[in-house]
């Protein structure tokens, strides 16, 4: 359970440290950026919303579930990526499961397979 509440704890400061370093760049385009945490489900989402030239605008930039004790990146838009800021805050790689990666790929790099 220590582990499971450091992983939560870890994700969502990461996340809010992310999101409050983005916000202070003014979206001229009435694009918000929204921070979602669901504990009870594991999942963390870091994600744009709005609207521009009439269109709707919905994206993702994170998206981190836990699953199993491990922490499955699902998606991921950062320059350095989540996974390199886990391991520099001490999460081993065989913690770390980069979902965005197809099954079959993921045995090719340093992190878990599932």
């Amino acid at each position: 359970m220590e582990k499971l509440t450091s992983y939560r704890n870890l994700i969502k400061n990461i996340l809010s440290e992310y999101e409050k370093l983005a916000s202070q760049t003014p979206n001229p385009y009435g694009v918000d950026s929204v921070l979602a945490f669901d504990e009870q489900r594991d999942q963390y989402i870091w994600s744009q919303i709005g609207w521009h030239d009439d269109k709707k605008i919905t994206a993702i930039t994170v998206y981190i579930r836990i699953k199993n004790d491990k922490i499955y990146i699902e998606e991921d838009w950062t320059e350095e990526g989540i996974a390199t800021e886990l391991i520099r805050l001490g999460v081993p790689a065989s913690d770390i499961v980069l979902a965005f990666q197809p099954p079959e790929v993921r045995q090719y790099t340093d992190f878990a397979i599932a």
